[in-house]
């Protein structure tokens, strides 16, 4: 028997805050609702992503989704959480930035249901008396003022925050007044971040239009390993954008994800059932060194964001480099990914120097010790001393130990 929306929710790990005084509200009739990514920056992130897993499960539940890219609110920067003003954007950062976030929306929502609009349209044409009249006359002080941001900004050492950025959240409060009364949006769903800015929507829509409207809003994710917020890596925020974060390096984060934390990740990041994932999971238990449910997690998410091609690419590149696949085997978008992750050499007949060129010794003695070590392979089979080396046209994978790769292209 299939879950109802709010038990989904509830079993997947997305219910926090909201509005609604029984979640089964949400079982009963269509409701059209809003979702919203600010273009401060080129890709969304994988904390963006858990969000938007979370309107997958709305919209398969036959509720109808608006996805909004916030071009307006993109030209102020939401000053929540944040502890010093931002800097503002070029028009054209943000004009690029806005496709960008529209492209993700159609890979990620590939094949449902959703209208796109862009808060930017309704805004461009709005004068400031307009904007005073309709919308700030309506807004107490004392609630703007009460924000925790604002007062954390407002005291003595905090950076103080300008006119701008204290009135975002009227900005986006008028999103949800304007999306209300021209499509029909009664929700606004969000991270849990966001949800001052949202109470703030459907307070205005109250008192502009005595209409009800709600919240739902999906909790911040944590590492359960470190206790911190999740989505970060050694090298940062991990990005949608494979120019950002390559779908190799994407692919070998959700790898890499400890054993606590991973059921609820799968949960959160993959449309797997719950059947589907009870199996994997009883199968992970049974023994843990083959990481099932990471490599299944990693699949999941990276088919996902990057497409299948691009997933089986990366799958058969990285079984290549960790003993599982030969490197003969590898297609040429597998070398590809391959070549955008490792350092790329010229052959030299001298294997010494290539291996400094390659940056996997650090003199030529220590790359004569490795290679009486045993410990340097080209293209899966050791190399020993007295051996010819014998390169294939084209790349070629060299290995010093277990973890240490480079191409060598002849």
């Amino acid at each position: 028997m299939s879950m109802t929306l709010s038990e989904e929710l509830q079993w997947r790990g997305f219910v926090n805050q909201t509005t609604y005084k029984d979640i089964t509200e949400l079982d009963g009739n269509t409701i059209t609702f809003y979702w919203g990514v600010d273009p401060t920056a080129s890709s969304m992130t994988i904390g963006n992503l858990a969000a938007a897993m979370m309107v997958r499960h709305f919209i398969s539940h036959g509720h109808k989704a608006v996805l909004l890219v916030g071009g307006a609110t993109g030209m102020i920067g939401d000053p929540d959480g944040k502890a010093d003003e931002r800097t503002l954007q070029t028009p054209e950062s943000i004009k690029t930035n806005k496709e960008a976030i529209a492209n993700q929306y159609k890979q990620i929502f590939d094949g449902q249901n959703f209208e796109l609009v862009d808060n930017y349209d309704w805004f461009k044409d709005m004068g400031y008396l307009q904007f005073l009249r309709e919308v700030g006359k309506h807004v107490p002080m004392r609630q703007m003022l009460s924000r925790d941001f604002v007062q954390t900004r407002l005291a003595q050492d905090g950076s103080g925050i300008s006119y701008a950025e204290f009135s975002y959240a009227l900005i986006q409060g008028y999103d949800f007044v304007h999306l209300n009364k021209e499509h029909g949006v009664t929700l606004q769903v969000c991270g849990s971040d966001q949800w001052g800015n949202s109470i703030a929507g459907v307070d205005l829509v109250r008192r502009l239009s005595g209409r009800e409207a709600h919240v739902w809003s999906t909790p911040l994710i944590i590492n359960k390993a470190t206790g911190v917020k999740f989505g970060k890596s050694e090298d940062g925020a991990v990005w949608l954008d494979e120019k950002l974060t390559s779908a190799f390096k994407f692919y070998q984060f959700w790898l890499n994800l400890d054993d606590a934390g991973v059921e609820d990740y799968l949960k959160i990041y993959t449309l797997l059932s719950k059947p589907e994932l009870e199996k994997i999971m009883i199968e992970f238990d049974n023994d843990r060194r083959n990481r099932l449910a990471q490599k299944k997690l990693a699949y999941e998410v990276t088919k996902l964001v990057h497409g299948q091609a691009k997933v089986d690419a990366v799958v058969n590149a990285n079984d290549v480099l960790f003993g599982q696949n030969e490197f003969q085997s590898l297609k040429k978008e597998e070398i590809d990914v391959l070549r955008g992750e490792l350092r790329t050499v010229k052959a030299s007949a001298d294997l010494y120097q290539l291996l400094v060129d390659a940056e996997l010794s650090v003199s030529k003695s220590e790359a004569r010790t490795f290679h009486a070590s045993g410990a340097i392979s080209i293209n899966g089979k050791k190399i020993s001393l007295d051996q010819e080396i014998l390169l294939k046209p084209g790349a070629n994978l060299v290995k010093r130990g277990k973890n240490s790769f480079a191409l060598i292209e002849k």
